[in-house]
């Protein structure tokens, strides 16, 4: 396989080559300092898209754009930088190539930046009969999937019926299901009644199961009880320290033998490394990449490993670091510093993670938040909340119109985005590739 032609000769430069355009990837890119090295970032998609909103363009909170930007604009003005819209399919470290599948790619250092799929636990069953929360068309169809139970509950032929398409089951206790949950809970006081008054809304059922006895167990106990409480205010139904053991549409099986029926089944409830093959065995583990203080690959001297798929393990991370955006950020911060630092023959310095707290919203005037020493919940919770998304999303515009939309929803209680807007069925989509 040949070197991917149409990227530029590095002129006397180094060449950088990132993995991922998610929290760590991006910063990575934006921090290196391209006098001394070119960058190449390549990705699946050509769009940034932040992640920690992605419930809300689920719920109709939000539009998509607001939440996603375009790599190549976040560039314009940097030279020797190159995006390329492809996905990596093996590593060749004996020869430092990447090979993609639009072609072979060389670099002089690689960093991995993959980030992390949905964790099914064994069970794929369930990758192909519930609806995950990784991505915008993750969140679309998640959307499409919700807007349309209600068209449907509508003409619904029986009360089986009804009861499948009018309850809605997330699974997993974590911050997304949390806020998801919240979300709907929200909508379901507010919102939909304004939508469909010929529904009974006392009638619709959200259900949130969780494996760990206590929802947001990577918080604080009194933020966990802080939020189940309010869960369970706004008629949330709780499940907690049960998993579930299948899903045989219409009915969720959880481990205490219960059965819930419903056709909505959101499942967030845990997250999985996207490994790459063509590394050695002794380069993984617990699916994750081992790395040491400088966040090099174990065995591997220019190869590097952020965020989520990054496993640094030591006295004072002896299960490694949270997989959290600020991990993720901090990494690259550091790691970008350190090659700038290398070339101008500075030595590097090792990754210190700093933990600046944990935010989580469980709806409307209800946040939970764990900074240091102080764990606090409520209206200030929640605007601070609001401030720490909007100042992280990318984008002037999108800051604006995210602010606009929340503010809007938050006088009127209502925002105009619940729109089942589906693709039509056309062989002019259709790709077939070629052997």
């Amino acid at each position: 396989m040949e070197q991917i032609a149409n990227i530029p000769e590095a002129k006397g430069k180094e060449r950088i080559v990132i993995i991922g355009g998610g929290f760590a990837g991006l910063e990575m890119a934006k921090r290196i300092d391209k006098k001394y090295y070119q960058v190449v970032l390549i990705d699946k998609n050509n769009y940034y898209q932040f992640q920690p909103l992605f419930y809300q363009v689920a719920t109709a909170g939000l539009e998509p754009s607001s939440i996603s930007y375009p790599l190549r604009k976040m560039f314009q003005n940097q030279k020797d930088f190159h995006v390329r819209m492809c996905e990596a399919t093996r590593l060749v470290p004996a020869e430092k190539q990447v090979e993609t599948n639009i072609g072979c790619l060389t670099y002089d250092y690689l960093v991995i930046a993959t980030g992390c799929d949905t964790n099914y636990f064994g069970n794929d069953a369930l990758r192909e009969s519930t609806f995950a929360l990784k991505s915008v068309s993750e969140a679309l169809l998640i959307r499409n999937r919700l807007l349309l139970s209600l068209e449907e509950v509508l003409s619904a032929k029986d009360e089986e019926e009804f009861k499948e398409l009018f309850t809605f089951v997330v699974i997993g206790g974590g911050a997304t299901g949390v806020e998801l949950a919240g979300a709907l809970a929200d909508m379901k006081k507010g919102i939909l009644p304004k939508d469909y008054p010929e529904l009974d809304f006392g009638k619709m059922e959200i259900h949130l199961v969780d494996a760990s006895p206590r929802l947001l167990a990577a918080m604080s106990e009194k933020s966990s009880l802080k939020a189940a409480r309010t869960l369970q205010k706004r008629r949330v139904i709780l499940h907690q320290g049960v998993h579930v053991e299948a899903y045989d549409k219409p009915f969720i099986l959880l481990s205490n033998g219960q059965k819930i029926r419903s056709r909505n089944v959101f499942w967030v409830a845990g997250v999985t490394p996207k490994p790459i093959p063509g590394l050695s065995e002794n380069a993984y583990e617990r699916n994750r990449l081992l790395v040491n203080e400088f966040n090099q690959v174990n065995g591997y001297k220019d190869l590097f490993a952020l965020g989520d798929t990054a496993l640094f393990l030591s006295p004072v991370t002896p299960k490694g670091h949270p997989q959290v955006a600020q991990v993720a950020i901090q990494m690259a911060r550091r790691l970008a510093e350190n090659l700038n630092a290398k070339a101008t023959g500075r030595l590097p310095e090792p990754f210190v993670y700093k933990d600046k707290g944990s935010l989580a919203t469980i709806g409307r005037n209800a946040a939970v938040a764990d900074l240091g020493k102080f764990h606090f919940g409520g209206p200030l919770a929640w605007m601070l909340w609001l401030f720490v998304h909007i100042m992280s999303i990318v984008g002037m515009r999108n800051r604006v119109a995210v602010f606009v939309d929340w503010a809007w929803n938050y006088f009127n209680y209502d925002v105009s985005l619940r729109l089942l807007i589906r693709p039509r069925k056309s062989e002019i989509y259709h790709h077939e590739e070629s052997d």
